[in-house]
């Protein structure tokens, strides 16, 4: 893998439109490449009419973001196929679903990329950009994507102050980008849980003083994995409430489903 284009073409993007575009081109770790290609071409035979994207997914969802949910990868027929983050797959269904109930997305499905679904206030990412076989991206593949998270924390600082993580390793990926991107984080690092929440204090900026807010709550959540919500660890009420409570530490509005 090569480590250093990521870090390289994320540096030159200016905004997020631009970082999206460099996203969907990147081909840095050989085994991601050839799995989403290859998914993609042989398809599930549920989707075997449809064309699907086989590319690195983007993020999802408006620039100005006060808050930021960071999931695990995409889903090889989720993502992979339709292009946009948990859109296609039961996980998205969950996800969406919650936010649609607290006020903050415009529908509760997520079914393609051009099927109307807005988010209000909030962005959807992750720290692997490619389906990995097995849902299971490795170590090496974690650190070869982070550039691109880097970067897209660094565009979404000046309104940024909440972030959901779903699941341990995102949570293990989103420490070190945070780090990198200009919050200090707790020393020692705080281990993921459910409904973890930790205070991260923005680093001053020489360039660039008074800039965005002074600091950022961080909170854990259960992936909304099938393994999860089918078993009853993350019910539809617990991934509210850690919405919820995410979203009024990022100052935006939310209702009551």
């Amino acid at each position: 893998m090569d480590s250093s284009f990521p870090a390289e073409d994320a540096a030159r993007s200016a905004d997020l439109t631009a970082l999206d575009v460099r996203i969907a081109g990147c081909r840095a770790c050989p085994r991601l490449v050839a799995w989403r290609e290859e998914v993609a071409a042989t398809r599930r035979a549920a989707f075997a009419g449809q064309t699907y994207w086989g590319r690195p997914v983007p993020g999802f969802g408006p620039p100005d973001a006060s808050l930021l949910v960071v999931g695990l990868a995409p889903a090889a027929h989720g993502g992979n196929r339709t292009g946009r983050m948990f859109t296609g797959d039961r996980s998205g269904d969950v996800l969406y679903a919650a936010l649609h109930d607290i006020g903050l997305a415009s529908r509760g499905t997520s079914v393609s990329a051009d099927d109307g679904l807005e988010l209000y206030g909030v962005r959807v990412t992750s720290p692997v950009h490619c389906a990995p076989p097995a849902n299971k991206p490795t170590p090496g593949e974690r650190d070869t994507c982070r550039p691109w998270l880097v970067r897209e924390l660094e565009l979404l600082r000046p309104a940024l102050r909440a972030v959901v993580v779903l699941g341990a390793f995102g949570w293990q990926a989103a420490l070190p980008a945070l780090t990198e991107a200009g919050w200090a984080v707790p020393r020692p690092r705080p281990a993921f849980a459910h409904g973890a929440r930790v205070t991260l204090v923005r680093r001053p900026e020489p360039d660039a003083p008074g800039t965005g807010p002074a600091s950022a709550e961080l909170f854990g959540c259960f992936h909304v994995s099938q393994r999860n919500t089918f078993t009853g660890r993350l019910t539809p009420a617990m991934l509210r409430q850690v919405l919820t409570t995410a979203a009024e530490s990022a100052g935006l509005p939310t209702r009551s489903p």
